[in-house]
């Protein structure tokens, strides 16, 4: 081990707590090879900085919705083309997800100042409906002109 990383070796417990997991999950990430083992030091693993940029991906691509075996496909790569494929794809596919939760959003923002007495049937919630499912650019335009009317 590095002196660096000496310097900043945790054990699970510490690593864990850091990502606010449980140490099993680290162990089960170990088992599953999506975590190289940590170098015990008196019979205690300690996790260098390495592990912690490792850990931080898990953590934010399974929160970005990377199965834990494209995880392991993407840390483990076997060259910074092959890693650029699996995640422009996935990258690609996070962009679309933003869409439809933008356009999700949108709805539920109308709907939420929408003084209709059903806002289904509000003229405005329906323009805004059709351009969402036109795929219209300016929804969101649309929807922030709507705001602070009473409709």
């Amino acid at each position: 081990m590095k002196s660096s990383d000496a310097d900043l070796s945790m054990t699970i417990g510490e690593l864990a707590e850091r990502f606010d997991l449980r140490p099993h999950v680290l162990r089960h990430w170990e088992a599953s090879g999506l975590l190289s083992p940590a170098e015990r030091v008196n019979g205690r693993r300690r996790y260098t900085k390495r592990h912690i940029a490792r850990v931080a991906m898990i953590v934010r691509g399974k929160a970005a919705g990377f199965s834990l075996e494209q995880l392991r496909d993407v840390l483990d790569a076997g060259n910074a083309d092959a890693r650029q494929v699996l995640l422009r794809a996935h990258y690609e596919e996070l962009e679309r997800r933003i869409r439809e939760i933008e356009a999700s959003r949108t709805l539920i923002e109308h709907a939420m100042s929408c003084r209709a007495h059903d806002f289904t049937e509000c003229p405005g919630f329906s323009r805004l409906v059709e351009s969402l499912n036109e795929g219209a650019a300016d929804a969101e335009a649309y929807s922030v002109e709507l705001r602070g009317h009473v409709h």
